[in-house]
């Protein structure tokens, strides 16, 4: 199951209080105040993990708090400190208070680390308290409580290429055919419910990563069909793949109405680099790239997945866009380099 959006309650451990304590040795009948400090409770921290895909396991458990400091104890020994909690979130994670909405972090790949829930401050014993004039302290302090919160923990899937289409374009056939993903693929609308990802391997040890997104329709930007729910998800990728299916009744007027989507839900997300990818090529029988205006774009491609054809022309033609998008982004750190 696909699971891209949680509330999930967390509460740091409270700190340890502080300990009032004399030395009692034979030798030494007016030993000074010797209490320790409290340990630090434990803090929460949200951390990246590339082997998961979803925030399912969130929904089987909703609760989780942190260890709390131990006391203080005599002779000067600080309390022990409390365990951290580390919660494991895929790679595209976003992390809000659910109260206030406060953007708390963004978690964006595997091992990255957010801390969400800061762990008490441990208390002071009766020996930080000593003074020329007050040798003989009894104060002591309580450990401190650890933040609480509700986290909102919302996916957003980090891909290369997005594929934007309507319902039965053949999004999940390509990817079914270029990829190791196996998403469900049916003859009716809204078959494919949530996102699907798949890496395209390529020769020379290339690869990039695909999302196939559920089939937009006009008004989704507004929250019709599955909407907003997983427009989001494309937000993450590089560039985006318009599929019009060859048989459609109007070409322009869908590649028109999926962009008019796509610019009213962001208009960030409009400015990616795009192209046009003109599916079920097999129901001609032979290779034809209609004639299309689409302002921008760096292609239009014609492809059957089910029939193999013009496949390897449309994954080169990604390819180079990627990689010419990489170099583009290395740029500055190059150019940094021969600075004076």
């Amino acid at each position: 199951m696909f699971v891209d959006r949680v509330l999930v309650k967390v509460e740091a451990g409270t700190g340890g209080s502080g300990q009032t304590s004399f030395r009692r040795e034979k030798f030494a009948p007016m030993g000074g105040p010797d209490g320790g400090d409290g340990g630090r409770g434990g803090d929460v921290i949200v951390r990246g993990d590339r082997n998961l895909t979803t925030l399912l396991d969130y929904t089987y458990r909703d609760a989780w708090k942190a260890e709390r400091g131990q006391h203080g104890e005599g002779s000067n020994r600080t309390g022990r400190s409390g365990e951290d909690i580390v919660l494991p979130v895929p790679p595209g994670t976003v992390v809000r208070d659910a109260e206030t909405q406060e953007f708390l972090g963004e978690v964006m790949e595997d091992g990255h680390t957010i801390l969400v829930a800061k762990g008490g401050r441990g208390g002071k014993g009766n020996s930080f308290f000593v003074t020329p004039t007050h040798q003989s302290p009894r104060e002591w302090q309580p450990g401190e409580e650890g933040t609480a919160r509700t986290l909102e923990l919302e996916l957003k899937l980090i891909a290369d290429i997005g594929l934007v289409g309507q319902p039965n374009a053949g999004k999940s056939t390509l990817l079914s055919v270029i990829s190791a993903a196996r998403p469900k693929i049916a003859d009716y609308p809204f078959t494919t419910l949530s996102p699907n990802l798949g890496v395209v391997p390529l020769s020379d040890h290339r690869s990039f990563v695909v999302a196939d997104i559920p089939g937009i329709i006009e008004g989704a930007s507004e929250g019709k069909g599955l909407g907003l729910r997983f427009l989001r998800h494309i937000e993450r990728t590089r560039m985006l793949a318009f599929m019009i299916p060859i048989d459609a009744e109007d070409w322009q007027a869908e590649l028109d109405q999926l962009r008019h989507e796509i610019s009213s839900y962001s208009t960030e997300l409009a400015a990616k680099p795009f192209c046009v990818v003109f599916t079920k090529l097999d129901l001609l029988g032979e290779h034809y790239v209609p004639d299309i205006e689409a302002p921008g774009a760096f292609g239009k491609y014609a492809i059957s997945a089910a029939g193999r054809m013009g496949l390897d022309v449309v994954l080169d033609a990604w390819w180079r866009e990627l990689l010419a998008m990489r170099v583009e982004a290395e740029k500055p750190a190059r150019d940094a380099q021969f600075l004076p």
